[in-house]
Parts: C-alpha cells; sequence; structure tokens
C-alpha cells in the first residue's frame, strides 16, 4: 500500500513510483503540507519538516503562542480568517452572514482502488492494485458540516490526484461560495508557471512567465474550459526544459469555468489553486445535500516537461478514456465540412464517400447542414430532423449506401444550440439560457439550451437516440459552436442563481453518459469551434477531440505541440484539408499536410472529388502509411525535440517510439528557408543507445546513442523548378536493425 499513516506523529506519507506527498494533523486538528517532490523512504516521523518560528507582524491562532500562525504553515486545504490571509481553498456563506470556518480532522481511511466521483468524469483503475486511496474526514462542529478530502496515489505513475466533497448536516442552509479542488502550498516561489493560451483557432499555445509577488492566475468564465485558457498549468524549475529539471503539472477533469492560480506570498511561498472558478459561482446546500468538486490530477517529473507530458498521456489512455475505442485504432476519416459546407446533396455525398473508399479511406463522416432548413447557420439548430429534400432518403438510407461502398458512416450533431429560427425554440422559447427582461446576445446566430433543465437533457436524449437507433451510425461528432452569456434560467429560484454554469455542465456529461451508454459501440469525438472544450473533462466521454478549425498546417505545428503537453496523440484531431487553406489561405504541399497531421487521429477535410490522379495516388498512399504505423503512432511514447515557440520558430521536430524501443517515427518541419543556413541536426530521444538502427533513405546505421547525443544530419533539400523550400517537411522511419 504506497500510503502510510505514523499514528504517532500524525501524518500521511503518500507514495508514487518516484513522487512523495507529505502532510500532518497540527494541533489545532487541521492538516500541515510538509513536503511534495521526489520520493523519500519512508520513516517514523517527518516533524523535522514542519517549521514555526516567531514572525513580526504576524496573527497567531493560540494566545500565548506566538509560533503558531496560518499565515505561515504550508497547509493542505486552506480557510480564510483564521491567521492565513491567502486566498483559500474554499469559503461557506453561513445563514448568520458569517465566512469563518473551523474543520477539524476527525477519521481517515485508507484503502485499494479509486472511488468514482458522482456525476463527474475522474480518472479510475482498471484494478485495484493500480492505486490507494486516503479520505480525511473534517468536520466543523458549528456549522454541523462535514468536508472530505479524497487523494488517490497511482503506484506505476507519479500521479496523485485530488477532489473534495462538503456534505451540509445541519438544520440552517450553507452557501459554498470558493470550493477549489486542491491547494498545495511550496516552500519556495522559484519556479516558471508554464500555461496553454490561445483563442479561437490559434488554441494551446505555449506561455511562461516566472512567478513574481502576487496572484497569477488563468480562468474561463465563457461556460466552457475555453479555447483563450486550458485548465492545465506547470510550475518548472528555472533549469527545466523539455528533457531534465523538476516539474509539476496540475490538470483539471472539467469541462466548465475554472481558476488556476499561484498566489506568491511576502515570504516568497507559492500556494497553487485549481477548480470551479469563484467568480459568478455559488452553490446552496441544505441539510443533507453534498457537493463534489471536479478532481484535480497534479503528476510530479523530474525529467523536465516530456517527462510531464508523457505520464498524462499514459494515465489518460488507460485512466481516463472509457469504452471499446479506448485501446484501438482509429478510423481513418473524410469530413465534408470544408468539401461541401451547407451546399450538398446525396448524389455529391456518395461521390465523395465512392472516391474515398477508392483511396482507402475507413469513415465518411456527414457535419452540418443535414436538418431541418440548415442550408446556413441562422435556422433549424434544435430541429434534429433530416432535410428530405438534400437527402430523400433520410440519414438512414444515406448510411445503407454509404456503408455498401465499404466504409462506415459518422454524424454530426450540435445538441447544446439551438436557432430562433426552429420548431423547437417556438415550441420552447423558455428553454433557453436567458434572463428575464434582458437582451439575448448570440453567436454564430445561435443560442444556448438550459442543459441544468432535465427536460431539456431528455428531450435531447430521445431525438438523438432515435436516430442512432434507426442509422448504422458508428461515429458522432458532437460540436459546440458559442460561448455563454446572460447566464440564467427559467426554473432556478433566484437563490441558486449561480449555480447554472456548474448545473450545465453536469446535464452535458449526463447526456454524454446515457448516450455512450445505449451505444458503447459509437465512436464519440467531442468538438467545440474546435478546440473551445479540449479538456480531461470530455475525453472521459469522447476518446478524441476535434483539436482546432484551424487546419493549416503549420499553424497546426503550434497548436498539436502545445496540446501534447497534456493530451495524448491518441485525443488530437488531425486533418488534411485543402488549399489555400480555408482560415489562413496558406498554400502547402499535401505531402506536408500529411506529415502534421499523421501526428494525432488522421483524417481528411477536403473534397476530394476534385483532386488530379497524382494527388489521388499520394493520398491513397498517405493512408497506407498511416494504417501502417498508427498504431505505433497512437500508442508509442511521444517526445517533442523542437519548439515553435522557441527562437525564430522556423525548424519544429518531434517523435514516437514505441514501447519496445525498436520503432520510432519522427518529424521534421522547416517553416521558412534560411540563406546561407548552417549545418542542421536533430537530436532524437527514447531509443536504445546500444542497438544499432537504420533510417529509411540513409545509407549506413546508427547506434542508438549516436543517435541521441551526436543527432542526426538534416539533409539540406534542394528546390526543384517552381517548388518552394518554405513550409517543408520529411518524416523519418527508425527501426532496429535485428
Amino acid at each position: 500500500m504506497p500510503i502510510f499513516f505514523n499514528k504517532n506523529s500524525q501524518e500521511f506519507h503518500l507514495q508514487g513510483k518516484d513522487v512523495s506527498y507529505i502532510f500532518k494533523i497540527l494541533k489545532n486538528n487541521q492538516l500541515a503540507s510538509l513536503y511534495y517532490g521526489k520520493r523519500v523512504r519512508q520513516r517514523e516521523s517527518f516533524a523535522h519538516l514542519l517549521r514555526m518560528e516567531k514572525r513580526g507582524m504576524t496573527a497567531c491562532v493560540y494566545e500565548g503562542d506566538s509560533t503558531f500562525s496560518l499565515d505561515i504553515i504550508r497547509q493542505e486545504y486552506p480557510a480564510y480568517g483564521t491567521t492565513d490571509f491567502r486566498e483559500p481553498a474554499y469559503q461557506i456563506l453561513q445563514e448568520d452572514g458569517s465566512r469563518i470556518t473551523n474543520f477539524e480532522y476527525c477519521s481517515h481511511k485508507i484503502y485499494k482502488g479509486k472511488p468514482k466521483l458522482e456525476g463527474l468524469p475522474a480518472t479510475y483503475v482498471n484494478t485495484e492494485e493500480e492505486a490507494a486511496t486516503l479520505e480525511i474526514t473534517l468536520y466543523d462542529e458549528l456549522i454541523q458540516v462535514e468536508l472530505t478530502l479524497f487523494y488517490t496515489v497511482f503506484e506505476g505513475v507519479n500521479v496523485i490526484t485530488r477532489s473534495a466533497v462538503f456534505m451540509n448536516q445541519g438544520g440552517e442552509n450553507i452557501r459554498l461560495v470558493r470550493v477549489m479542488s486542491a491547494s498545495v502550498d511550496f516552500v519556495d516561489a522559484d519556479f516558471e508557471m508554464v500555461q496553454l493560451s490561445g483563442a479561437w483557432a490559434r488554441e494551446r499555445c505555449v506561455k511562461s512567465r516566472r512567478l513574481v509577488s502576487g496572484i497569477q492566475s488563468i480562468s474561463s468564465t465563457r461556460g466552457t474550459s475555453s479555447a483563450q485558457q486550458n485548465p492545465f498549468i506547470a510550475l518548472k524549475r528555472f533549469d527545466a526544459n523539455e528533457f531534465q529539471g523538476v516539474v509539476y503539472g496540475f490538470s483539471l477533469v472539467y469541462s466548465g469555468n475554472f481558476l488556476a492560480q499561484v498566489e506568491v506570498d511576502s515570504h516568497d511561498t507559492a500556494r497553487v489553486s485549481m477548480g470551479i472558478n469563484p467568480f459568478d459561482f455559488e452553490w446552496l446546500l441544505k441539510n443533507g445535500e453534498s457537493f463534489q468538486t471536479p478532481e484535480v490530477v497534479m503528476v510530479y517529473s523530474d525529467q523536465g516537461l516530456n517527462g510531464m507530458s508523457q505520464t498524462y498521456h499514459q494515465l489518460y489512455r488507460k485512466n481516463l478514456v472509457r469504452g471499446v475505442w479506448k485501446d484501438r485504432v482509429r478510423p481513418v476519416l473524410i469530413n465534408n465540412w470544408e468539401a461541401t459546407y451547407f451546399n450538398f446533396n446525396e448524389r455529391k455525398i456518395l461521390d465523395i464517400a465512392k472516391v474515398a473508399k477508392e483511396l482507402g479511406i475507413e469513415l465518411f463522416v456527414l457535419d452540418d447542414g443535414w436538418f431541418g432548413k440548415r442550408n446556413n447557420d441562422k435556422t433549424s439548430l434544435g430541429d434534429w430532423v433530416v432535410n428530405k429534400e438534400k437527402l430523400p432518403n433520410g440519414i438512414s438510407g444515406l448510411a445503407k449506401k454509404i456503408n455498401k461502398l465499404g466504409i462506415n458512416f459518422g454524424l454530426w450533431f450540435e445538441p447544446e444550440m439551438v436557432s430562433k429560427e426552429s420548431n423547437l425554440y417556438h415550441q420552447h422559447p423558455d428553454w433557453l439560457i436567458h434572463v428575464p427582461n434582458r437582451r439575448l446576445s448570440h453567436g454564430r446566430n445561435q443560442f444556448v439550451l438550459d442543459f441544468s433543465r432535465t427536460e431539456v437533457v431528455d428531450h435531447l436524449y430521445g431525438v438523438m437516440s432515435k436516430i442512432l437507433r434507426e442509422s448504422s451510425i458508428s461515429y458522432v461528432k458532437w460540436d459546440m459552436n458559442r460561448n455563454m452569456t446572460e447566464i440564467g434560467s427559467a426554473v432556478l429560484p433566484a437563490e441558486r442563481s449561480r449555480e447554472v454554469a456548474h448545473r450545465y455542465i453536469l446535464g452535458v456529461y449526463d447526456l454524454y453518459e446515457r448516450l455512450i451508454n445505449e451505444f458503447p459501440n459509437v465512436l464519440f469525438e467531442s468538438c467545440a469551434s474546435g478546440g473551445a472544450r479540449f479538456d480531461p473533462g470530455m475525453l472521459y466521454y469522447a476518446p478524441q477531440a476535434w483539436t482546432s478549425d484551424n487546419t493549416d498546417a503549420i499553424e497546426r505545428l503550434k497548436i498539436q505541440y502545445g496540446t501534447s503537453l497534456v493530451y495524448p496523440l491518441s485525443s488530437i484531431g488531425a486533418h488534411v484539408s485543402a488549399v489555400p487553406n480555408h482560415q489562413v489561405h496558406r498554400y502547402t504541399s499535401l505531402a506536408t499536410r500529411a506529415d502534421v497531421a499523421y501526428f494525432g487521429v488522421f483524417g481528411y477535410e477536403l473534397d476530394i472529388t476534385t483532386l488530379s490522379r497524382e494527388e489521388k495516388s499520394e493520398i491513397w498512399q498517405q493512408v497506407q502509411f498511416y494504417k501502417k504505423y498508427r498504431e505505433l503512432i497512437l500508442n508509442g511514447t511521444f517526445y517533442r525535440l523542437k519548439s515553435p515557440f522557441e527562437g525564430n520558430g522556423s525548424i519544429t521536430s518531434w517523435m514516437v517510439v514505441s514501447t519496445n524501443k525498436k520503432e520510432a517515427i519522427a518529424g521534421y518541419y522547416q517553416v521558412l528557408n534560411q540563406p546561407n543556413a548552417g549545418f542542421k541536426k536533430m537530436y532524437l530521444k527514447g531509443l536504445d543507445k546500444d542497438l544499432k538502427y537504420e533510417i529509411e533513405g540513409y545509407p549506413r546505421t546508427y547506434y542508438g546513442d549516436e543517435l541521441m547525443y551526436i543527432g542526426l544530419d538534416i539533409e539540406k533539400k534542394r528546390a526543384k523548378k517552381g517548388e518552394s523550400l518554405d513550409f517543408q517537411s520529411r518524416i523519418y522511419m527508425i527501426k532496429a536493425v535485428e
């Protein structure tokens, strides 16, 4: 059991593969943090790690004791108002107006395995031996509220997960106005904070900054985890890089409004807080009611950012993604959106599907425009009835014809939205997220349905499940194309008005859960205007996500590089699209577009019926290549080699290595050609230093240590007539010599 309790010194020691997390019960029966970092041996007492001393102008808990101040002690789940002046993990508003609490240790349990989180996505164990859980119960006797803190240690990796549950056992109502999922106090603030920031079409760019005194944070108030900020931060030591040094990762398994912040106090200690954004949030708990926070997944790495990422990749592939598609390779697909937009009929769809089959593509996905009177983005969302003018044989008939060609059929939905020009809106105008007597703002000419209402979720389940039952559909793309505004519900009382955003996300999770339970063989892909809800919460239901609406290969280098900090390649939807690209109007070669898209869940997003014979032949070869190596790509160990965010961003490189280290694929990308450039090398990673490798296209062999320490020479390409050397790429196939 990787969790120890030192009874005499009242200490808990959680041990992962290479990590230790130690905290203790203080004399006031609250919890103090002692250590989080590289694994240390278990001993009978870690009392020497608790430092308390008299400080000037510091409030103290006990009269006569000038050393016991929560302003100085590092804490596990801190409160505000009892000598700690930093921002707390939680705050409870009581009926008498007080926000002061006193949760004291009551008991704890240590057991194998990991409990489920009620109504929320979370990591899980495949066997009880994979992990152990510490459950600590604290109680505030005055307000009769129970607080339970959950810690789970995954033994084979450097992962600790945390969450909390509040239970009101008293006769008075309480209001949770702040409920972080985890709080971690570090001994110092000598870190850089790494975050994934951006916007629509340029999601998850890597940003970093040194911690300074005060609060630095990222957050979302959009009703989604957002394209602007991803629910993830890392703290890395100044000497840490992709391959070495200490990094702490914090990832929130949640898809709604969140806050991730680091507060550096006057003593240069850093407090990390992560959870539901307290802005515009409040949760009423009556007698007998409880509230479960989302889960934070904490990863420790002493092997740099790559080490942290590889831990997240392994955990999320094996202990977050569920269902029959968890360990399966994903089908090569073609989506008709950028090929046709709304302008299609059955003949056009079948023409694309027929060519797709000839090129070896395995799945056709029908995107937006198949329902109601949907000929543009102003109408019909919510009316999930097929447009017979476009598809006279319905979805069922079209699916049969595509299946007859020998490929599978997938369908696009946007269930969370409604158009005012729709039957659903005219029948249920109160089903919108809205505030009475206030103007409604729109996004993409659409409005958000109130998923905090059970009847709304029930209705969507009914219409979606009917289509899935009646048709041969193996894949669903679930889209969500606008953020929340005027957040309110027609049915929730005023005292619960600030619960809408969280209840909405619970409704989304509920609909996903119902659908995947009834249709376990359907592959779900999440989408939110591309990557506006690319988060661990979604991966629990949909094992892959549309990474970005930006399909330009050069822009995708940054997007996919940043996404890989947390998310495995098996979750990253990556497609080859048309040129000029529809988002940035750039021309890149068909080869470069594929070379980028290989490192993810591969597919196409263009009108293949208009391509030349030579282009179709090239696509056929690309599809065969991906099919041959997708097991390695999706399940191998991924290494980021050269960042597009460093230097002038001209070069990006990355690679995937098989578990046995006998096979690898590397991608090298040159954005802009340089005059009179020096000799280029690519330093490979993850190989066996004692194995001999051959590289396709190279005349000699190399030992693994040569490729990793001396590097691989990058041959300079010479331009053919009319060819540009900008936006060039190359794939390197590396195999061990038997």
